[in-house]
């Protein structure tokens, strides 16, 4: 008897070990395809975000689920598709195939090759969409992502783990803003992705070829879902572009993200969702409008050393419409970021490149996020800035002015020339405190403005032959000490 229970225990544990879970495959058919965009009836168990295959082998990502119907959009070419096709689930979600041979490529969302090399070989597939870390796995954002860009450096400092925000009308150099802050990370450890949503094809390759020039490539992924791809491609281009950054992070790498542009983004989203007949809101956006950018951005975080120390930088860039920063989709993103960079159409086209309204924009990390020494150059360059381009509106309309408003004036006139930088060229951080201190500590005052810019021409010239020690020294320790600061004076006295 005993030896009978014995045996049934056993029999019992075993079938449990052995236990085989049988999920039945569901089938279901079209009942409508619009612009990229299919109805299914059928697949009662279907979840979100899961892959479905239609009977000619075009897969497609659920993002829709009512009583009776469930919405999916094609990943392919929908145009092949025809109302009453079959459709099966296949019990996975969408995820991108990623390695370290990704870097240096051009891919679109799905992880396909667009720069006519071989697919990716013993990649790992990563989930498009994730749930973003939480609080335990995080750190304080501390540690300075230099942009090679005086005035975002010394004004509005990114970290690495921030999410900053590039906004601005169109034309007004937000790209350019975004390209140089990549191709400042040579020779940094910092891995770039940039991800194009809704771009023209020529811009993105020149946007390739510059980097290739640049010899940014080195440690760059360039992810496109270009203006005549469809809607479905553009919706998933900036998840596709996180999730590469992910695994990077989770290797402990720091990365640096640009999503050019989530304007475009959610307009696509806009458009899958007047489709499937969503109710509209503000502007014709749906209500989960909001949402589509917060689980986005929230994955940009810098983990806490126990889960690796990696970091995703986010760059999202914004157009504004007549500079109004009250509209939907822009007041939206403000709310998810930490600070942003104002680019104004009225800067641009009085030559103050980059267009950088200081009053506007901020970065929510603030001196954390600075180095040392750009802490003590830069200390109070925001705060005078401000005021100057406050009095020199107003000074327009007096007649007399005292000496000291005239020499703040001139010396906020001299201060904005030298924040002035040429597109792609980005600067070194000992370079950009030499400048810097030189306008700020009044070494320019008796220098014509118009002569500023040959100025700069020759100190930088200047280090990079005969000061390098002095740069190598800065670029090393991140610190101004009173002998260095002794050194750069007597350099521009000599200069000057």
């Amino acid at each position: 008897m005993k030896s009978l229970d014995q045996f049934i225990k056993t029999a019992g544990e075993r079938a449990e070990k052995d236990k085989v879970y049988l999920r039945p495959q569901e089938f279901g058919e079209i009942q409508e395809i619009k612009d990229g965009v299919t109805i299914l009836t059928g697949l009662k168990n279907v979840s979100f975000g899961e892959i479905v295959q239609f009977e000619n082998g075009v897969k497609g990502y659920t993002v829709d689920l009512t009583d009776d119907k469930v919405g999916v959009i094609v990943l392919g070419d929908y145009l092949s598709l025809k109302a009453g096709d079959r459709v099966v689930s296949l019990n996975y979600t969408l995820s991108i195939p990623v390695s370290d041979k990704i870097i240096g490529r051009v891919v679109d969302p799905l992880g396909n090759p667009l720069d006519e090399l071989p697919p990716l070989t013993n990649a790992k597939n990563y989930p498009v969409e994730k749930i973003a870390p939480g609080v335990v796995k995080r750190q304080p954002v501390n540690k300075a992502l230099q942009t090679g860009i005086k005035s975002i450096d010394a004004l509005i400092p990114v970290g690495r783990g921030q999410r900053e925000l590039i906004i601005g009308d169109r034309g007004t150099g937000k790209t350019t803003v975004a390209i140089d802050a990549i191709l400042n990370q040579k020779g940094e450890d910092v891995i770039c992705i940039y991800c194009g949503i809704g771009q023209k094809n020529s811009k993105i390759a020149g946007v390739v070829e510059l980097f290739r020039k640049h010899k940014a490539l080195d440690y760059t992924v360039v992810l496109s879902a270009s203006a005549s791809d469809p809607a479905a491609s553009q919706y998933l281009a900036p998840y596709s572009a996180t999730a590469i950054a992910e695994y990077f992070m989770d290797k402990g790498k720091d990365v640096l993200v640009v999503y050019d542009d989530l304007t475009k983004h959610a307009w696509s989203y806009r458009q899958i969702s007047l489709i499937l007949r969503r109710p509209a809101g503000r502007e014709a956006y749906p209500g989960d409008i909001f949402y589509l950018h917060s689980r986005l951005l929230e994955r940009s975080c810098r983990l806490s050393d126990k889960y690796g120390g990696g970091s995703i930088t986010a760059l999202p860039i914004i157009e504004t419409l007549e500079g109004d920063l009250s509209s939907y989709i822009p007041t939206n993103v403000i709310s998810i970021t930490d600070g942003q960079i104002f680019l104004e159409t009225d800067l641009f086209n009085s030559g103050i490149r980059p267009a950088i309204n200081v009053g506007s924009s901020v970065s929510r990390v603030g001196g954390t996020a600075q180095t040392k020494a750009m802490k003590k150059v830069a200390g109070k360059l925001k705060l005078n800035l401000a005021q100057y381009r406050e009095m020199a509106a107003f000074s327009q309309f007096e007649g007399e002015l005292d000496e000291e408003t005239k020499k703040f004036l001139s010396r906020g006139a001299r201060l904005t020339q030298i924040l002035i930088q040429k597109k792609n060229k980005p600067y070194s951080l000992a370079l950009q405190i030499a400048l810097i201190y030189s306008a700020n500590t009044g070494l320019l005052d008796n220098v014509e403005i118009s002569d500023i810019a040959e100025f700069e021409n020759k100190l930088v010239n200047h280090m990079e032959v005969n000061g390098k020690a002095w740069l190598k020294k800065i670029n090393k320790n991140k610190s101004l000490e009173e002998a260095d600061e002794k050194e750069l004076e007597k350099i521009v006295r000599e200069i000057l």
